[in-house]
């Protein structure tokens, strides 16, 4: 198979070639030199390949090289191409890739991005403005476009569609997007290209593949490796130019043996830390400043929302630095040079494990992933390697700390929290978010809760005690270290947090409760709950109502006054007149103005007893 850009059969336009050798891409990726010559040919293609194998490259030069193939230029409001991605993230990398080659066309095809982060009026306001001729978008969006349409009409600008990209697809389909594609292929003409581009293939995509492809080429780029004793060539899930790794540490000793190896490495490399749970990043986040100094810190998880953006953004640009992330950040997200991907726990899945790693050794450089396990998870390596055709190294250039190393790291981690309740609390949300996530494992055959020591690993998260939580009920923890303090005696930094829980400590005192949160509108709604009984009288009462207006309608109808359908359109002056009468001798009756003998007087209604 060729690798030079000048073979590909058509030819690739001169603007595109400029910008492959300004970008510095000399030669294709496997999955780019498969891909590009049948999409050019006019053909459908689902491609599956290795994270980081260079997918963007293998639709956006065909979906450039297809739009200039037009005789007739293309107007403002005709949409050529559709590229759909699952995350903002994924489309704004997309969208920069894109920008690259649109700088060497003139005139420059018009691009617009439709993702969150901004309102659907102001999508609409700019594609009545300036039109759009390629839309990078997600598809809760997209889908919005369509709809909500706005005096748009998205649907007849995309008549002249001629590729749709589906990018990251599986990851489409695991975010429950299966429904919305559904919805805007109905939009689109049959008539067009469609590119499919997943990591893994799964029986979900493919039934994708049959509604949004026509007689598609399936491919699948797979890396080789070969067993040196019998020559055995085996097909991996990662790329060939990564180096896996693992090793087994106590709990206690993880967190030690983290900061010394973080410490080791140089100050020009790029990590990713991944942690199971939101509250886990932000509480390492936090604790591991004073031992990383040398570089930045920065931190993202899912709950983040917006704020997720610019973080992204900014690690992105820096040189070197250190990313705590949670798998909100596993896949679909390309980040220049990563050296290091660092797995603090084993992820929620096996796939995850690999989109995990992919962060690094992308597009042919070169790159390291190390995962940390206890020895309860030792299983988890050979698990990996049946599940995902993966193998892993045992790592040996680290350093793990003495007890007197590891007890001199907990000390700092315990004294930030004595000095700022704020990590204090982060530090006990951690611990019982890891231990929930523990037990909702996917490999909880593996990794049993059960297993664990909930002492070395309390002791593991720096924690000044072990928190109360289900998991942990009439257990003791000999293995725990515990430190003696008054939690009372701990304040926040901050002045509004302070103040909040000084006032609650106050009460505390005078009533031995700690109020809860949300106490005031639990007290107001106790204050509001009706006795059984006065319940059980107003239902009483609410029959009698009930039971009196049909006796007057049956009344009314015996004297000819009221017909059985009456349209509300119809009443005359004459019936409202009564009709608000009847309404106020009922309010009467119920403020007990007039007694039960005088209404039925009034509505003439008999006494039968």
């Amino acid at each position: 198979m060729t690798t030079n850009w000048n073979c590909i059969e058509p030819k690739l336009s001169q603007n595109v070639l400029n910008t492959l050798e300004e970008l510095r891409f000399h030669f294709m990726t496997p999955v780019q030199a498969t891909c590009i010559p049948l999409l050019l040919k006019n053909k459908d293609v689902a491609a599956e390949a290795v994270t980081g194998s260079g997918k963007t490259l293998a639709f956006v030069i065909p979906l450039l090289e297809i739009m200039q193939k037009r005789i007739d230029k293309w107007k403002p409001h005709e949409v050529g191409g559709i590229i759909i991605s699952p995350t903002r993230e994924l489309a704004i990398q997309t969208s920069e890739v894109l920008d690259s080659f649109l700088s060497n066309f003139d005139p420059p095809y018009i691009k617009m991005m439709a993702v969150g982060g901004n309102s659907v009026i102001e999508d609409i306001k700019k594609f009545k403005q300036y039109g759009a001729n390629i839309i990078i978008a997600t598809p809760g969006r997209l889908e919005d476009l369509f709809s909500k349409k706005g005096n748009i009409n998205l649907a007849g600008a995309v008549k002249s569609l001629e590729f749709l990209v589906l990018d990251e697809a599986d990851r489409l389909l695991d975010l429950g997007f299966e429904k919305t594609l559904n919805t805007i292929f109905q939009y689109l003409p049959r008539q067009r290209r469609t590119g499919l581009f997943s990591a893994t293939q799964t029986q979900e995509l493919e039934m994708l593949v049959r509604a949004g492809l026509r007689n598609p080429v399936m491919i699948a780029v797979k890396e080789k490796s070969y067993q040196s004793s019998s020559n055995i060539e085996k097909v991996v899930s990662t790329p060939s130019t990564l180096s896996n790794y693992f090793t087994i540490l106590e709990s206690n000793k993880k967190l030690p043996t983290l900061i010394y190896f973080l410490q080791s490495i140089g100050n020009a490399n790029k990590f990713m830390l991944f942690l199971s749970t939101c509250a886990c990043v932000e509480y390492f986040s936090v604790i591991l400043q004073p031992f990383i100094q040398k570089f930045k810190i920065f931190s993202i998880h899912g709950k983040m929302k917006d704020k997720r953006y610019k973080i992204f953004d900014l690690f992105r640009a820096a040189d070197s630095g250190l990313l705590i992330c949670t798998d909100v950040m596993a896949r679909g997200v390309d980040i220049p040079y990563v050296n290091w991907v660092i797995q603090y726990d084993p992820p929620s899945s096996a796939a995850a494990f690999v989109h995990r790693c992919g962060r690094t050794a992308r597009i042919g450089n070169f790159g390291s992933a190390l995962l940390m396990l206890m020895p309860n998870e030792e299983t988890y390596v050979e698990f990996i390697h049946r599940n995902q055709n993966v193998s892993l190294d045992k790592f040996k250039n680290i350093k793990i700390p003495n007890s007197a190393q590891c007890k001199k790291i907990f000390n700092n981690i315990k004294g930030q929290q004595t000095k700022d309740r704020a990590v204090f609390d982060k530090a006990n949300r951690a611990f019982v978010s890891y231990i929930q996530a523990y037990i909702k494992h996917e490999c909880n055959l593996i990794l049993r809760v059960k297993d664990l020591n909930f002492g070395l690993l309390g002791t593991g998260f720096g924690l000044l005690r072990m928190p109360r939580m289900p998991e942990l009920k009439g257990k003791e923890f000999p293995d725990f270290e515990e430190t003696i303090f008054s939690i009372n005696d701990i304040r926040y930094k901050n002045k509004q947090q302070e103040a909040v829980r000084l006032e609650k400590l106050l009460i505390y005192n005078k009533t031995g409760k700690w109020p809860q949160k949300g106490s005031d509108k639990q007290t107001k709604k106790t204050k509001q709950t009706i006795p059984w009984s006065q319940n059980k009288e107003q239902k009483l009462q609410r029959q009698e109502k009930r039971r009196l207006r049909k006796e007057y309608t049956l009344k009314k109808q015996k004297e000819g006054k009221v017909r059985n359908k009456r349209k509300r359109n119809k009443l005359s002056e004459e019936d409202m007149e009564e009709l608000a009468k009847d309404v106020a001798l009922l309010k009467q009756l119920k403020k007990k103005k007039i007694s039960e003998q005088e209404f039925n007087s009034e509505f003439g209604i008999e006494d039968n007893e």
